[in-house]
């Protein structure tokens, strides 16, 4: 499987995990019996750096930057599929440090998370480290 592929495949599953993430993560069931906590993050108040927020607006702006880093890395994902194998070869720090950082999230989801969010990052994982190993060197071209 060629390198090109494999990054936009990790792209649109990037799309879905963005998606996914900004819609669901506020969600949550009655049956987990949160509600009381979850009213105490929205109704307690503090001042911070002349700020008045509450835990849930901490809550919520990390929830919405993980999906806005989730569609970053879409768009780079993608953009490192379009260019050309010897380009790739130039950037293979670039592609490594991506692998890396999504084997990170994929340990990370393990540890904290649910199926849904291991699943997605463990393929996005396995999709970006076989790219960034594909991509090392340009195919030679012969004639």
């Amino acid at each position: 499987m060629k390198a090109s592929i494999l990054y936009r495949i990790a792209a649109v599953l990037l799309l879905l995990f963005a998606v996914g993430h900004t819609l669901g993560f506020s969600q949550t069931d009655p049956k987990w019996g949160v509600d009381a906590l979850v009213g105490s993050m929205r109704l307690i108040h503090f001042d911070v750096q002349g700020f008045n927020r509450t835990y849930w607006d901490f809550f919520v702006a990390a929830g919405f930057t993980v999906g806005v880093l989730y569609l970053f890395a879409a768009i780079l994902a993608w953009q490192l599929g379009g260019l050309p194998a010897a380009t790739l070869a130039l950037m293979r720090g670039t592609a490594w440090a991506f692998a890396l950082c999504f084997a990170v999230i994929t340990v990370l989801s393990w540890r904290y998370l649910f199926i849904i969010p291991i699943a997605f990052s463990f393929v996005i994982t396995l999709c970006l480290t076989a790219a960034a190993w594909l991509s090392a060197r340009p195919k030679e071209k012969i004639g």
